[in-house]
């Protein structure tokens, strides 16, 4: 099948969960760079720094950019916000991330990525004339060993509740669509890392400590592999792909083909080794790692790697930025961030 054209965005009206996030930022940023108009909804949790969100959320300011400030899960919240805006077509990015936490509190996944998204199906189910695209992760593919990802593999062995969660996102979803022919399209970011970003990943982390010269945490002897993406190239993938919402059983991306629910790897298609990663920032702040080596913690693979092929074929786009010159921009911001003050804000 051929690609489809991408729809220009000017005029469209968007809404975006999570939109003080990390991806749900820069989505938002590009939508109204494109002439859209957002709805950003967000409820500001404390799972890390609210002060970033909140930061994030100054830059939006924009007279086609409005924020409500509510919690997804809370029963019709949702659908009143979805009621008044009347969106063209929304993203689903709000969620509670991180694959450790889950171990910590698993609770909050259960509330925002299970109870959430039933409101989110529940109100596109009242407005099926809006196409949805919603936050997956690669974490589905758990034990998988067959290398690179496909979205056709099977996805039966998750090592997380985390990736658990997601997974049952994307089963909710085919059920969704095939029962009331919703236009659905589930995204397996494959960890995004960027300026702006969340203080809980490993690139955010370890850059902190060379330059605060604190010891590094380096699980596996630093023998995993991450498929590490770009943000930018994620949120044109996104706003691609927004522009693009299921049409056709023999489109890239379905599941089965009467129904309207596709999932696409949203990756770099390189995978590199977390030993490499870190070197790559020793050079970029100029300070040699104090490292601690320690075995595999629970929850985490040993690899990931996404095949792209159903998002080119798709959107005719995606991500190719090295891992050295994206990490050089977040170096960049990230001391931009720190000597401003807002980093204690």
């Amino acid at each position: 099948m051929a690609t489809a054209p991408v729809a220009p965005l000017e005029g469209r009206r968007i809404l975006v969960t999570g939109a003080a996030g990390f991806i749900g930022f820069h989505l938002s940023r590009r939508l109204l760079e494109g002439g859209a108009t957002v709805l950003g909804i967000d409820n500001l949790n404390p799972y890390y720094d609210p002060a970033l969100k909140r930061a994030r959320l100054r830059l939006l300011a924009h007279p086609r950019f409005a924020f409500e400030a509510l919690d997804i899960a809370t029963p019709g919240a949702l659908a009143a916000a979805w009621s008044r805006f009347a969106p063209d077509s929304v993203a689903h990015l709000a969620a509670q991330a991180g694959v450790r936490y889950s171990l910590k509190d698993p609770r909050a996944y259960g509330h925002s990525n299970l109870a959430g998204f039933l409101e989110v199906l529940e109100a596109a189910r009242a407005h099926p004339e809006a196409p949805v695209l919603y936050a997956s992760s690669s974490s589905v593919y758990g034990a998988n060993t067959n290398v690179p990802f496909r979205e056709t593999d099977a996805v039966d062995r998750p090592v997380s509740l985390y990736a658990a969660t997601k997974r049952a996102n994307e089963v909710m979803a085919q059920a969704y669509a095939a029962l009331f022919g919703l236009r659905l399209t589930g995204l397996r970011f494959f960890t995004v890392y960027g300026p702006w970003g969340r203080p809980d990943m490993a690139y955010w982390g370890f850059t902190e400590a060379l330059i605060e010269g604190r010891e590094i945490a380096v699980f596996n002897h630093g023998r995993v592999w991450r498929d590490f993406t770009y943000v930018d190239e994620v949120v044109e993938a996104v706003a691609r792909l927004l522009s693009l919402p299921p049409s056709a059983p023999d489109e890239p991306g379905r599941i089965v083909p009467e129904v309207p629910h596709r999932l696409f790897n949203i990756g770099n298609h390189t995978p590199v080794a977390v030993g490499d990663f870190l070197a790559i920032l020793e050079r970029l702040t100029g300070r040699r790692a104090l490292r601690r080596d320690l075995p595999m913690q629970p929850g985490d693979v040993e690899r990931t790697w996404a095949d792209v092929s159903a998002l080119q074929a798709a959107t005719g786009f995606s991500p190719s930025t090295p891992l050295e010159v994206g990490l050089a921009r977040f170096v960049a911001w990230y001391r931009e961030w720190r000597a401003s003050g807002q980093a204690t804000a």
